[in-house]
């Protein structure tokens, strides 16, 4: 199984997390998260990260995902990738998360795809007819 590791301005990544368990119904294996600060050397978070990504890899690799791209947390992950063994993605979102721990049995190439094609797609436009054609809540 692919190990996920979630690189982020301060707790955007736990919380992530807690959401994303929570429309799972679980808590997987093999996945963490760093909280950046403003206050945080980089030089000294890089070795913290490169535990956490020892830990949650189990022989399969892993795919470390940061917020935005050309920050600090992405700057941390350019730091520790290895291509074919350490991956990485900007841009994380819910539905990006959610993905990625639904198909973490794939490849570590794939679930980089996955992850793509699950942060794209998990941001539309909507308005309030299209919502109500998916509404499977009985609030209305």
């Amino acid at each position: 199984m692919i190990g996920i590791l979630i690189i982020t301005h301060g707790t955007l990544g736990d919380s992530l997390l807690e959401c994303a368990n929570h429309m799972l119904g679980k808590t997987p294996p093999q996945i963490a998260s760093l909280a950046i600060s403003s206050k945080d050397d980089p030089n000294t978070v890089i070795p913290k990260a490169i535990k956490l990504v020892t830990n949650v890899n189990s022989g399969d690799g892993v795919l470390v995902l940061s917020d935005m791209y050309g920050a600090t947390p992405c700057n941390i992950v350019t730091q520790i990738l290895q291509p074919g063994v350490v991956e990485g993605v900007a841009g994380v979102n819910l539905p990006m998360l959610v993905r990625v721990m639904t198909y973490r049995h794939e490849p570590l190439l794939v679930l980089v795809d996955k992850a793509l094609s699950g942060g794209r797609e998990g941001v539309v436009a909507f308005d309030r007819e299209s919502c109500e054609r998916f509404d499977q809540s009985p609030i209305k």
